[in-house]
């Protein structure tokens, strides 16, 4: 079934997919056992009450919630119950993350996310638009920590919300996040570079691609990585090599994939691969960086 405030929208899709168009959200739910919420992030919650009230498991789009109050209060909600609630970070989901696997101690991190200007989503900052994804990411990456400390600032250009941000991530094990996000770019963007103390991972979320420059001792390396040589280093105490790998990407819609993963959740009630506790975690850095930055526009 499909609900969508549009009515016309509605039928148009469920016409499309031989479902049934319902005039409510409260009729929808009444006759399914899973959800998808994909309206705008600001009544994801409401959406999401009603949803938990009806039994309902749920695929929330990200950000999960526009607040840390609201996100703690799903988690109220579902206390004691076996719902199922995924949030949809599909960058996870992306060939090139999928590509690099486990990344081992990264110790500086940097990603730009750069996009065209659109009316969608400027009801919310691009702190929870976009810069969700990586803050997300980069949580993923460094799962036992929190920051220990977080500069930001950013600006409203084309609409009431913030709409180009800068945030800096310090992290109590020694890594330094460097995060940049715009809707107002004129070429999109969405890269990500990660440094650790012998390789630099590059990765490009749209292409997409992931190359791995790494460095080695004189005497180590497989065959296959000596074929892949660039170079040598020679100054220093220890001669080094320097490797370089493409990994293949696997062929994956990062979107029909997280949701394939949440059926499989609701099917066999295990825990998704995105949880609320995720969502929460990348909400709650989302809304310290806007904080941050509007206390910095009105001093």
């Amino acid at each position: 079934g499909v609900y969508d405030t549009d009515d016309a929208r509605a039928d148009e899709i469920a016409a499309t997919w031989n479902s049934t168009p319902y005039r409510s959200v409260d009729a929808l739910l009444s006759e399914v056992d899973a959800c998808i919420i994909v309206t705008p992030t600001s009544s994801h919650i409401d959406v999401a009450r009603r949803a938990i009230a009806a039994g309902v498991d749920c695929f929330i789009e990200k950000p999960v919630t526009s607040s840390v109050a609201e996100a703690s209060e799903l988690k109220e909600l579902t206390e004691g119950t076996d719902r199922i609630i995924q949030v949809g970070h599909v960058e996870r989901f992306n060939p090139a993350v999928l590509a690099l696997g486990d990344v081992s101690s990264p110790r500086f991190i940097e990603a730009h996310r750069l996009a065209r200007f659109s009316p969608r989503a400027t009801d919310v900052a691009v702190v929870f638009d976009l810069m969700i994804h990586d803050i997300d990411l980069v949580l993923s990456m460094l799962p036992e920590e929190d920051p220990s400390e977080i500069r930001a600032s950013g600006v409203a250009v084309l609409s009431n919300e913030i709409d180009i941000a800068n945030a800096r991530l310090e992290f109590p094990g020694g890594c330094t996040v460097n995060l940049t996000a715009s809707r107002i770019s004129r070429s999109p963007m969405r890269k990500m570079r990660l440094f650790g103390h012998h390789s630099y991972i590059s990765l490009d979320f749209a292409e997409p691609a992931v190359e791995i420059f790494s460095i080695s001792g004189e005497e180590g390396g497989s065959d296959e990585q000596m074929k892949e040589m660039l170079g040598q280093i020679d100054a220093g105490i220890n001669p080094a090599s320097i490797s370089y790998s493409r990994p293949e990407m696997p062929e994956v819609n990062p979107i029909g994939r997280e949701l394939e993963l949440f059926v499989e959740s609701v099917r066999t009630r295990k825990s998704p691969p995105v949880t609320l506790d995720d969502g929460a975690r990348a909400v709650a850095i989302a809304e310290e960086i806007v904080r941050l930055i509007e206390n910095r526009e009105n001093e």
